[in-house]
């Protein structure tokens, strides 16, 4: 976390050289001066100027920035955004393809030149959730309030996603066995479809009680080998791919033929993760992106197909830790994918954040929410 004090430090020097730049032009100039006397904001220390800006909102902070050429110069401080992105950056609980961080986020004291041309401000303003929804809530424009009231003539057929991934299996929590159980939350809208060979699964959801969607649920193994290697911490190959020839890595080649079908028909993937601390940064991150670009190889569907994953946990932990959402896309290399993503942090237990993502990913499989 960068220290307070060095923004303190890099908003009085901003203070500093502001008013020196008055002082000076008022003494080449007749008129009278325009410092600022009595009660004002301007006054008071830039100890207590950088509390209060700690207490305001993004659209506060720029409203602030709005109200003089002193304090848009003061809102503008990329140390003091930097500050507020590492500050809050770990308690959002999302991150998809249009807010992941461009900078390289650290705690260091001092900015680097490329730091200091670098607009955190606009950067906080791109990635921050209460910004990101309210850009998504503004009104429409007319056509495409035209093009929306044609479209909900047309029947959506129920979209169906693929879902899979260790932290489907590795949790103590069963994410699946929950999501099936909470009715209030996520109520069933159909019975199960076939299986493949022990592994695969389809349930129909309702969301908000009227969006059906299916989730085909595609695990490594079947039932007994998973809680083996749940029980016994093995790492077993996943019968959902295909891998090379003589090679002990666990780093699939490709997709299980017999699962083509499946992940042909699907409007987009549903990849879970696990989140829990205790993983650390082991080197199965490696096997998991590469398990997702198996599925999103051109051969098994289009790539306009979004990608949610759940970045899950099986409950709440007193301290709240927990493998960042921004942490998860970086470790599965999701930046360079040109299919739409959104990483959710999710609660196994109380199925916390699921709502959200799902709301995400029917979105961008083209349902009119």
């Amino acid at each position: 976390m960068l220290s307070r004090s060095i923004v303190v430090q890099s908003l009085r020097s901003i203070r500093d050289r502001f008013f020196d730049t008055r002082r000076h032009r008022n003494e080449q100039s007749d008129g009278p001066s325009d410092d600022v006397v009595g009660a004002s904001l301007d006054n008071l220390s830039v100890d207590m100027q950088f509390l209060i800006m700690t207490f305001l909102s993004p659209q506060d902070l720029c409203r602030l920035g709005g109200t003089s050429t002193y304090w848009r110069s003061m809102v503008r401080d990329p140390v003091l955004w930097k500050y507020f992105l590492l500050r809050d950056l770990p308690l959002w609980q999302s991150v998809d393809h249009l807010s992941l961080p461009r900078v390289k986020l650290n705690s260091s004291a001092v900015l680097e030149d490329s730091e200091m041309q670098f607009d955190y401000m606009a950067e906080y303003l791109r990635v921050c959730p209460a910004c990101r929804n309210q850009w998504r809530h503004q009104p429409r424009a007319a056509f495409e309030s035209v093009t929306s009231f044609f479209q909900s003539f047309v029947p959506v057929a129920e979209p169906q996603f693929a879902m899979f991934g260790p932290g489907l299996e590795q949790l103590e929590v069963s994410l699946m066995n929950v999501m099936m159980n909470s009715p209030e939350i996520l109520p069933i809208a159909g019975i199960p479809q076939r299986q493949i060979d022990g592994i695969g699964s389809g349930i129909s959801f309702k969301y908000k009680d009227q969006h059906r969607f299916n989730i085909a649920t595609l695990y490594s193994n079947n039932r007994m080998e998973r809680e083996r290697a749940r029980l016994e911490h093995l790492s077993l190959r996943s019968k959902i791919f295909v891998y090379e020839e003589d090679s002990e890595s666990n780093v699939p080649a490709s997709l299980n033929p017999m699962f083509n079908q499946v992940c042909q028909a699907v409007n987009g993937f549903i990849f879970v993760a696990n989140a829990e601390t205790e993983r650390g940064m082991d080197k199965s991150w490696e096997e998991e992106s590469a398990q997702i670009r198996v599925m999103l190889e051109p051969a098994v569907g289009t790539a306009s197909r979004p990608v949610l994953v759940l970045s899950c946990m099986s409950r709440e932990t007193p301290d709240g830790h927990r493998i960042h959402c921004v942490t998860v896309a970086h470790q599965l290399q999701l930046s360079s994918l040109v299919n739409p993503w959104m990483v959710q942090d999710t609660t196994a237990e109380t199925l916390t954040g699921l709502l959200d993502g799902i709301d995400w990913l029917l979105r961008h499989s083209g349902v009119k929410l």
